[in-house]
């Protein structure tokens, strides 16, 4: 997909953080054309895998290829729905089991196309977005993530 707008970075160094998350809430209360906001926010679960607990997980990618996959998801979801903004950020490196690693942002005018472009953008996000997840067990053993 051709476009003229930049790329936005989406990538983040660790954990999003609660203030990161509360910053991006309140730069939005100037655009007063905006009703509804929508939010998304991943979080490390620690799960059991074979009898020990995930502490982490240690994200990496090929970052120049899933910044474009994120651009492209972006535009494509702007042309899809009728939206005033979108962000997109996703960690790298490591992230503790209940730390926040996906942070998906959504507004616009009204409130039911955000909640079709918030579900849309996690799935598309899931699907077509190279990120690997090495899941760092208690033990400090590790294995891949698998996204279900």
């Amino acid at each position: 997909m051709e476009t003229s707008k930049p790329i936005k970075k989406s990538f983040v160094q660790g954990p999003i953080s609660a203030e990161f998350i509360g910053n991006s809430i309140a730069k939005h209360q100037t655009k007063t054309s905006i009703g509804a906001h929508n939010i998304f926010l991943g979080q490390v679960r620690a799960d059991e895998i074979d009898g020990k607990t995930v502490a982490a997980i240690d994200y990496s990618a090929y970052e120049e290829m899933a910044e474009q996959n994120f651009h492209e998801i972006r535009e494509a979801a702007f042309e899809k729905y009728d939206l005033t903004c979108l962000h997109i950020y996703h960690s790298l490196g490591y992230v503790k089991a209940g730390e926040i690693c996906l942070f998906v942002f959504v507004s616009a005018p009204r409130r039911k196309v955000v909640y079709e472009a918030l579900n849309y953008l996690v799935e598309e996000i899931k699907e077509k977005v190279a990120i690997f997840g090495k899941e760092i067990l208690e033990d400090e053993t590790y294995t891949w993530k698998k996204n279900n």
